[in-house]
């Protein structure tokens, strides 16, 4: 896949996930923009000083204003993929509007913003361009989603914005899509679930490949998709 001199913007690209996917677009020759909000994730970020890389911050992805500044003013982007979210796991219960109002902000409001700066950004070139949005398996399959569905609602939200946003810009050339991963193998994850079936769980490369593929220009025709990637979880 041929990324070479296109600017592509990944939210959440210091995590896990996030650093698999800016590796990918480096060896495909994407210029990548990676926000931050916290000054500790751009200096463990190991492609911090890649020529290819601009890290963006501190920027709150929950902001418009700053959203905004991110998106604009600079070079057209070819793609934006929108891995930043947060998860919560709290039964219902014992929740409080609060809870419910920072998974939301955190997932589905600061993937909306970026979707919004990123059609215009988009927009510049005249060309078209790729639109990744990362939602979960929670999003699809909802009876899993008992004792986190704060979260589980902010993700199936982050699936049907997809969904609708593909069918409103398709004609712009621009294509919509969203990943939705299981638990993926993190370090963090391991460690939060240390006996679990760690083989079975998608690798974070593996789920990159697919991210990477959506945003790229051989991605002709697929839009409105959100696609599982569980692994043989």
């Amino acid at each position: 896949m041929d990324f070479r001199d296109r600017h592509v913007v990944v939210t959440g690209g210091t995590g896990a996930l996030g650093t698999a996917v800016v590796a990918n677009l480096i060896d495909a020759g994407a210029i990548c923009l990676v926000p931050w909000l916290h000054e500790d994730e751009a200096q463990r970020f190991g492609y911090r000083e890649h020529k290819q890389v601009r890290l963006m911050g501190s920027i709150d992805l929950t902001d418009e204003a700053a959203v905004g500044g991110l998106y604009g003013g600079g070079p057209a982007v070819w793609a934006s993929i929108h891995i930043a979210g947060g998860f919560a796991m709290t039964p219902v219960a014992k929740s409080h509007k609060a809870d419910l109002m920072q998974q939301l902000d955190t997932n589905l409001v600061s993937c909306f913003l970026c979707c919004a700066a990123a059609i215009n950004a988009i927009g510049r070139s005249g060309q078209g361009g790729r639109i990744v949005n990362v939602a979960a398996r929670h999003a699809l399959e909802w009876r899993g989603g008992a004792g986190l569905v704060a979260y589980t609602a902010s993700k199936a939200a982050v699936a049907a914005l997809t969904v609708a946003l593909s069918e409103e810009v398709a004609k712009e050339g621009i294509l919509v899509n969203a990943v939705a991963p299981s638990i993926m193998d993190t370090p963090a994850n391991r460690a939060a679930m240390p006996k679990a079936d760690h083989k079975a769980w998608p690798k974070v490369e593996e789920v990159a490949a697919t991210i990477l593929f959506l945003a790229s220009p051989e991605n002709k025709v697929t839009r409105g998709a959100i696609v599982p990637v569980y692994g043989r979880s």
